[in-house]
């Protein structure tokens, strides 16, 4: 039998899992995917991710606007995603953070947004959800200005950084969450910094459906190949399978109070 496992990100409400979003989540679930936390990235995506989180029992939800749709925000959206931090299968504030690689929306407005939801997070008591590309000087300095108010309750999500940010994100009180990228057979820096991340601050995830992780690479991801991950980061850690799927399921229902 498989060890347990948590995907603490995937985005299930995709047009690409419309077609068999059941088979997809029983997939995960014989797969031994125990929880599988839905993001959203707008006002839309979070209401529909609740959605899911109510009609599977294994599914919960995340709720906020990713950077790059900040400049797509309409009246009443923001208070939307306050109001939906209420419902009992919400776990978590996100997914935030800033993205300079696209050039969707300001900087400025990404780090208003930003803001908005590390407020929250402290506010309602979930934790945050960080994307960051190509933005790490920033994102790091806005971490560091919300930790004069506290230790951090939050996360990096498939984190891309290098192991001096990862280990102040982790002494400011976050997790670090790596998705399939880590699997890639040229991705050795990134395994490097994997192996600095202490096991009890490391989680795994899919970012399905995109992402999917060797020997999947280029296919549609699902979380249940969020078990490669888990595998290769165990390899990284020199434990096994089962330490490492017992370790970062602790850290992700500890983290999310699933």
């Amino acid at each position: 039998m498989n060890p347990t496992l948590i995907d603490t990100h995937c985005h299930l409400d995709a047009e690409a899992f419309q077609p068999d979003i059941d088979a997809v989540v029983q997939r995960a679930v014989e797969s031994g995917v125990q929880r599988m936390l839905t993001i959203g990235i707008t006002r839309n995506t979070s209401e529909a991710a609740v959605v899911l989180s109510s009609m599977y029992e294994h599914v919960s939800a995340v709720v906020g606007i990713q950077p790059n749709y900040a400049s797509q925000v309409e009246p009443g959206d923001w208070e939307r995603i306050v109001e939906l931090t209420a419902h009992p299968q919400v776990v978590g504030i996100g997914e935030t953070g800033l993205d300079k690689y696209w050039d969707h929306a300001p900087l400025n407005l990404q780090r208003e947004y930003f803001q908005k939801h590390l407020e929250l997070s402290r506010q309602c008591g979930l934790p945050f959800v960080v994307h960051c590309r190509e933005a790490e000087l920033e994102v790091l300095e806005m971490l560091q200005q919300d930790f004069k108010n506290g230790s951090l309750n939050g996360l990096m999500h498939s984190y891309c950084g290098d192991a001096a940010m990862a280990a102040e994100c982790v002494a400011m009180g976050m997790h670090i969450s790596f998705a399939g990228m880590v699997t890639f057979r040229k991705n050795d820096a990134m395994r490097a910094v994997a192996k600095t991340v202490p096991l009890d601050r490391l989680l795994v995830e899919t970012d399905a459906p995109y992402l999917a992780p060797h020997p999947n690479r280029s296919k549609r991801n699902e979380p249940s190949w969020v078990r490669h991950t888990a595998d290769c980061l165990a390899e990284v850690h020199e434990v096994s399978p089962a330490e490492l799927a017992a370790a970062t399921t602790a850290n992700a229902t500890r983290l999310f109070r699933l």
